[in-house]
């Protein structure tokens, strides 16, 4: 059998499209609240050399003793099928959505995200009033103040959150805490 491979005949095999874009995804995963659960799931994540941008986790169901985890991670989508998999065969875990691709399917670039940050900026004079007049546009409250200084609370999209730190950082920041990503589908159904 002397058979030579034909390059520009079909191959008998399916192949499948692989996308190498990086894209961001936001997760949810509803597990057990029990000790341990956060520590198995972050577990995954490092074992495999995936990255978390963003986590928040809380009980969301006294009732049924279920927290929900709320977490952003980036990757090409082959990468991102294969973390919501790995999540799913989790003992503990209940449900995993891909709420990005569920806000895609609904028409949506992205799924409801909010963050909260608190900001301390310190200034006197003119940069000062400048950093009261921006919070302002950015409808950022003043929880703490003192002569020589501000905490701004401001909630919003995370690109809002990012363009507000980078707004003060010449006019005085000092620090910054975020709580991570919240999120939640669109529409009237639940997870």
């Amino acid at each position: 059998m002397n058979a030579k491979p034909n390059p520009t005949a079909p191959s008998i095999y399916f192949m499948a499209d692989v996308s190498d874009v990086i894209e961001t995804h936001t997760l949810s995963v509803i597990v057990d609240n029990e000790p341990g659960v956060l520590a198995r799931v972050i577990g995954l994540f490092s074992g495999r050399g995936y990255n978390i941008d963003s986590l928040t986790v809380s009980e969301t169901e006294h009732e049924k003793h279920l927290s929900r985890i709320t977490l952003v991670t980036t990757g090409t989508p082959m990468v991102i099928e294969q973390i919501r998999h790995q999540l799913d065969r989790l003992v503990p875990v209940h449900r995993v959505t891909d709420l990005t691709v569920r806000a895609q399917n609904m028409n949506h670039d992205k799924p409801l995200e909010r963050e909260l940050a608190l900001v301390k900026v310190a200034g006197t004079g003119n940069d000062r009033l400048e950093a009261l007049r921006l919070s302002d546009a950015f409808k950022a409250t003043v929880i703490d103040a003192t002569t020589e200084h501000f905490v701004f609370e401001i909630t919003g999209r995370a690109s809002k959150i990012e363009q507000f730190i980078a707004i003060m950082k010449p006019l005085g920041l000092i620090e910054v805490s975020r709580t991570g990503l919240a999120a939640l589908q669109r529409g009237a159904e639940g997870l």
